[in-house]
């Protein structure tokens, strides 16, 4: 599951047990010109307007989740056209595998790192040794 779809089902899963706890909320919740695909639209659009030109943001949950429910509240709201994008969701639970292929990936990166250190290191010593060679063959 991507970010993104686990983001929609975050706000949904909350939504829904507001409405079960909210009687107000939930006659809002039920409205038919209203639909999670929308919300997320909004919600985006929102996000995107907080950045301030930027290419990213950071919000907390209760805002998002707020907005969430601004956007179910209000009767006119402007959603704006789909926005192409994926969604960051702090907290989502990977599989074992993803987990594996993570480990994998930093295993591998590591290994990366330290075979360029490495040869930095041999390539330093090569030089200042035909440096020293050089200079010792001048002064003689």
């Amino acid at each position: 599951m991507n970010g993104t779809d686990h983001f929609k089902r975050t706000i949904q899963a909350y939504l829904d047990s507001r409405a079960a706890e909210d009687k107000l909320f939930a006659a809002s919740y039920s409205k038919p010109n209203k639909n999670m695909d929308d919300c997320i639209t909004y919600l985006l659009h929102w996000a995107k307007s907080q950045c301030n030109g930027g290419n990213g943001i950071g919000v907390t949950a209760g805002e998002v989740l707020s907005q969430a429910v601004h956007y179910f509240d209000e009767n006119d709201i402007e959603i704006g056209k789909p926005i192409p994008c994926q969604v960051m969701v702090c907290g989502v639970e990977l599989t074992d595998e993803e987990k594996a292929e993570a480990r994998q990936r930093a295993i591998r990166q590591y290994q990366d790192e330290e075979l360029r250190k490495l040869q930095n290191r041999n390539r330093a010593k090569a030089s200042q040794k035909t440096n020293a060679q050089q200079v010792e063959l001048s002064l003689f």
